[in-house]
């Protein structure tokens, strides 16, 4: 027999749905409620204090589920009350970042741990003899074309003023030949600027055979010591009346054909200054040839310079008898301001800082204390910034297999902290000469105190080195790899490490001497590879004479044609 049931008022006959149950705690049966109670207080009682503690905790989220909008609030308090109770100024070992591999000056550990093991090793081969495999039977020769006929009439006269030390110097004395020899012009023998960090008076037939240098240019642009005076008395015979042009750097050649040479021609008598680097490295092959001419055949070191160069030259290859009468040269970069602007960190602690800061300040007020200015040490020597100190010179050395017996002439100025820096260095190369070394106080006396002559002097020395090792950029380095070329068949004979590997290197301890030796013996060789180059746009014809200023061997006499 079955229940009746109520219709719904639509009149479908389907059932009703059970009634939901009640949820006030209120309508529940009581006896349920004590038997729940009951049967958590015997499960709790059972637990450690820590697990009753999260189970009321748990508990109590879920009878009151609304608190789940208050958890971000909770945890950003949180994470307050811990900042707020750790200090930052220790950070763990675990979360610090690691410094970039050869970013710490590190060499002196490196030399302790490398020292026995260098030493010892009797593998080394005649490195003097085996260097410059690339070399041998170069096919590259001067051939430099010369004019033979008469100049057409002047357009004017050109005065240039040279600025910076000695190379920058030649970079505005070859320039100003090309320029006066496209325009046509007559060139006034170049002033040379005084610099308040080179501090050099010297005049230019100081430096230079003035007389040398106007014969061996006389066929193809003219070049005089001083003004007419009819033409200086238009100009109250003082030189600042006369018209000065500010040119912008690495201005093309047709600036100068359609800018200077209108006034040229208008006022007979111009100047340029400043004038280094004013001239585009690209020109057309007939201004090269001028430039060429000026850099390789005209100038010359006056006759008092380059009689004490060859003289230093003679003692050099008497000192290498043991190698032939080779020599290595090394141009050293490690004087007090360029350690100082390269804002590197060696290991003089609180004494090469203030020093440092000094320097800095003495040479160049203001500029490294601007607001924002933030000196990166570690950067610099991870980008290869960093002056390599002399210990780091004979280290490269040494792992390219100079050993103790080769002859070193080292060119540089005062190394800063000298008798801690040059010991190790005099320790692997004890042969090791400077100009100072070679020759009498009486007879650099009279160059001492004159920068450029002193540098002209140890650009002599090298350059007829079997090898030159340059370390730091510049234009002493830049000239001296061009002048070499021309000399030695095309090949500059230049060992140009690569210091961003370098830095890699000498900040790992842990290298052995096999590996650190394998290592620069492979940079010796890409130095070796690279020793013959051609001329790139945007190059200078001062360290890449091929092929403007020289040519291949078997059309030399060919390219050797005169013009009419």
């Amino acid at each position: 027999m079955h229940a009746k049931i109520r219709l719904p008022s639509s009149g479908h006959n389907t059932p009703s749905p059970p009634a939901s149950p009640l949820r006030s705690p209120r309508l529940r049966h009581p006896r349920s409620a004590k038997s729940s109670a009951a049967r958590f207080a015997l499960g709790v009682s059972n637990r450690s204090f820590a697990q009753r503690l999260a189970w009321i905790v748990l508990s109590l989220l879920l009878r009151r589920q609304g608190i789940f909008l208050f958890a971000p609030l909770l945890y950003i308090s949180g994470m307050l009350f811990y900042m707020g109770t750790v200090s930052f100024d220790v950070v763990p070992d675990a979360i610090k970042p690691r410094r970039a591999p050869g970013s710490v000056y590190r060499s002196p550990e490196l030399y302790a741990k490398l020292r026995h093991e260098m030493d010892a090793d009797n593998s080394t081969t005649d490195a003097m003899s085996t260097i410059w495999k690339h070399a041998k039977g170069g096919d590259w020769k001067p051939c430099i074309n010369k004019f033979s006929g008469g100049l057409p009439e002047s357009n004017g006269y050109i005065y240039v003023e040279a600025n910076g030390g000695l190379n920058q110097q030649r970079t505005s004395i070859c320039n100003a030949v090309a320029v006066a020899g496209y325009l046509n012009a007559t060139l006034v023998i170049p002033n040379f600027h005084f610099h308040s960090i080179w501090r050099d008076p010297s005049k230019f037939n100081e430096i230079y055979d003035e007389e040398f240098f106007v014969k061996t240019l006389e066929n193809d642009v003219r070049v005089v010591d001083t003004v007419p005076g009819y033409l200086m008395e238009r100009f109250d015979r003082n030189l600042t009346n006369v018209f000065n042009f500010r040119i912008k750097a690495w201005s093309p050649v047709q600036f100068y054909r359609d800018t200077v040479l209108p006034r040229l021609l208008e006022e007979r008598f111009i100047r340029i200054s400043p004038f280094a680097n004013r001239l585009s490295f690209d020109v057309p092959p007939e201004v090269q040839r001028l430039r060429c001419l000026a850099n390789y055949e005209a100038l010359r070191f006056s006759s008092p310079l380059l009689t004490m160069g060859e003289t230093l030259v003679s003692r050099m290859k008497e000192r290498s008898a043991n190698n032939g009468g080779k020599y290595i040269s090394v141009h050293l970069r490690f004087e007090e301001d360029m350690v100082a602007f390269s804002c590197c960190v060696y290991d003089g602690g609180a004494k090469e800082r203030d020093d440092m800061i000094a320097a800095r300040e003495r040479g160049w007020k203001g500029k490294f204390t601007k607001p924002g200015r933030v000196l990166r040490p570690g950067a610099n020597r991870v980008n290869g910034k960093c002056p390599l100190t002399p210990l780091e010179v004979g280290l490269m050395l040494r792992g390219m297999g100079f050993d103790k017996s080769t002859s070193i002439f080292l060119a540089s100025g005062r190394i800063y902290d000298s008798e801690r820096h040059m010991a190790p260095l005099l320790e692997m190369f004890p042969l090791l000469q400077t100009k100072e070394m070679l020759a009498s106080p009486e007879e650099l006396a009279p160059f001492k105190n004159y920068s450029s002559r002193m540098a002209a002097i140890d650009y002599t020395v090298c350059l007829h080195s079997e090898v030159f090792v340059t370390t730091q950029g510049g234009n002493f380095p830049h000239f001296l790899l061009g002048h070499r070329r021309y000399l030695f068949n095309g090949h500059s004979k230049t060992i140009r490490p690569d210091k961003r590997k370098l830095a890699v290197y000498f900040d790992n301890p842990k290298i052995g001497w096999k590996t650190f030796k394998r290592h620069m013996l492979s940079m010796r060789a890409h130095s070796d590879s690279k020793g013959i180059e051609l001329k790139r746009p945007n190059d200078s014809i001062y360290s890449f004479p091929c092929p403007n200023c020289m040519c291949r061997a078997n059309k030399t006499e060919d390219s050797r044609t005169t013009t009419p």
